[in-house]
């Protein structure tokens, strides 16, 4: 595993901001760390890169445990915090050239090409921080997180406040991230999870309240699976519920229907298959219609709406 938590709490006078939080972020994936505001998403990462010290628990990263390496583990991860802290005054190229003179790079000048190539911000790297754009000022961010080449980057909130071209851009520039470590990232929009994660953690008042890879949790939590089928002809409703084990039935058009059943585990689409065969009723398409991630979101944390 990438990260490992294991039973982190963690209170701010009375507030009590996590508690006995555990999860495993496994290598080379792209997580999603989804929750209201003040759900604990922040301190959960603040905690994890070390900058916050927990009240208990553990967090080991790549194997070293935070606690007895701090440094050591800090040297694995790339941080960048939901308000970008960045020397508005400093030129582009001048301030990634301070942040990797802090890493000890050998090659200031060669890392500070790399970066800039990696991030997309070739065009704007002879401005000034402060002249750029919101998205380009995230896109400096990320680099700084890159410096020290680290196997995981965490990222908080890293397209709040942009347009929708930006947000695109650098939702891409994530993904490629992610080819060759592991990515995590704080939000609390719905899209950004769906557009680029692998995995969800769903975190509220400080609780975890489902983790997983995301198509594998949705279908878990929506406590069932519905399927919407379209034959060539219009089946038999009774017949067909039967054959499948579904609970409900709807007829959706003249040769289309939508398949219910309330069982976890239940899968009908292989006895769907057999169905048609079995009546010669030839499928024109099969879809399966898990619930989507805001509903699952809003059932999970709806006490806060």
């Amino acid at each position: 595993m990438s990260i490992s938590i294991r039973h982190i709490s963690k209170s701010f006078g009375e507030q009590r901001a996590l508690d006995d939080v555990s999860a495993e972020i496994g290598e080379g994936r792209i997580v999603g760390l989804l929750g209201p505001n003040g759900a604990g998403k922040s301190t959960l990462m603040k905690i994890a890169t070390g900058y916050v010290r927990a009240d208990g628990g553990s967090v080991s990263v790549c194997g070293q445990d935070i606690e007895a390496d701090p440094v050591g583990v800090r040297r694995l991860i790339g941080y960048l915090p939901e308000h970008n802290p960045l020397y508005l005054d400093m030129y582009v190229r001048e301030y990634l050239g301070m942040v990797a003179g802090m890493y000890g790079k050998s090659d200031v000048g060669g890392r500070v090409d790399e970066l800039v190539e990696m991030t997309g911000l070739t065009p704007e790297a002879h401005k000034k921080i402060g002249a750029l754009s919101k998205g380009y000022r995230q896109r400096v961010g990320i680099s700084q997180a890159l410096v020290g080449d680290p196997l995981v980057v965490i990222l908080d909130e890293p397209t709040t406040g942009l347009d929708p071209n930006q947000i695109v851009e650098i939702r891409e520039l994530i993904r490629s991230l992610a080819k060759q470590r592991t990515v995590v990232l704080s939000t609390h929009i719905m899209q950004e999870v769906e557009a680029v994660c692998d995995d969800i953690i769903i975190i509220d008042h400080g609780h975890i309240k489902a983790q997983g890879p995301a198509d594998m949790v949705v279908g878990m939590v929506s406590g069932g699976q519905t399927v919407e089928v379209e034959f060539v002809r219009g089946p038999d409703v009774e017949e067909l519920r039967k054959a499948v084990g579904a609970d409900k039935v709807s007829v959706v058009g003249p040769r289309t229907v939508s398949l219910s059943a309330k069982a976890a585990e239940a899968d009908m689409r292989p006895l769907v298959f057999e169905y048609a065969v079995r009546t010669g009723n030839a499928l024109l398409r099969l879809q399966q219609m898990n619930a989507d991630i805001e509903t699952l979101f809003h059932r999970l944390t709806q006490e806060r709406l």
